[in-house]
């Protein structure tokens, strides 16, 4: 029987950064890695964009449609971003957990500093860029907005980038391999926290074990009164 037994439940992944950054990449290559590991999908109330799907990138909702399950009470968190809104739904997200699956969100700063309150053992995790020319490099390559809805996300990035103090966590997304690399050692080191620990074992035997070498430690010693 193995001395530690940890608790079963998974690990929930928060993981956020500027629009760029290159999380849904990262997200992507870490899932084709990790098997036990499942991706939140988010409700928005924003347009679709080329390439997008409906119940793979996101639950495509009307602004309406969006404000009545906040009325509900049916996200785990939600905030308005761009002028749109982008929210968790909680159903789906325990189940996972509680199966021992690791669920990741792929939420804005304002959604995951919500998710940290109600759920402080949340691993919070930040994706930066290696620069912020290259983050705009990326912003101006896509090719699907504005110049200034480009501009925008760029000032934004700056506010964002001043909430990492809130995170556990920094990731530079330098490349994709090395950034799933990190991400895959944090989750591996979080997972050997005290904290994982539901109880420790120790059977009579070894009990035995240990006073008869307490035991032995004492009888060699010298021992010496002044």
């Amino acid at each position: 029987m193995d001395v530690i037994k940890e608790k079963s439940r998974g690990s929930l992944i928060v993981i956020s950064g500027p629009s760029g950054a290159g999380k849904g990449t990262i997200i992507k290559e870490f899932l084709n890695i990790h098997e036990r590991a499942w991706l939140s999908i988010s409700c928005t109330s924003r347009a679709p964009r080329p390439g997008d799907k409906e119940g793979e990138t996101y639950y495509f909702l009307s602004k309406e449609e969006f404000e009545t399950m906040i009325k509900n009470n049916e996200f785990l968190e939600y905030a308005e971003y761009n002028g749109a809104y982008y929210g968790t739904p909680k159903k789906y997200i325990d189940d996972r957990l509680n199966s021992g699956i690791d669920v990741i969100l792929e939420i804005e700063v304002q959604g995951a500093l919500k998710v940290r309150e109600l759920l402080p053992e949340a691993i919070c995790i930040f994706i930066l860029p290696p620069s912020m020319s290259e983050l705009r490099r990326r912003l101006t390559c896509r090719g699907t907005e504005t110049k200034d809805k480009v501009l925008s996300r760029f000032k934004r990035a700056y506010q964002e980038i001043n909430e990492v103090k809130d995170y556990n966590y920094v990731v530079v997304n330098d490349t994709v391999e090395n950034a799933v690399q990190k991400i895959t050692s944090i989750l591996i080191a979080s997972k050997c926290s005290v904290d994982r620990i539901e109880s420790i074992y120790l059977d009579n035997q070894e009990e035995e074990i240990h006073e008869i070498l307490m035991d032995k430690t004492f009888e060699n010693r010298d021992i010496h009164i002044d």
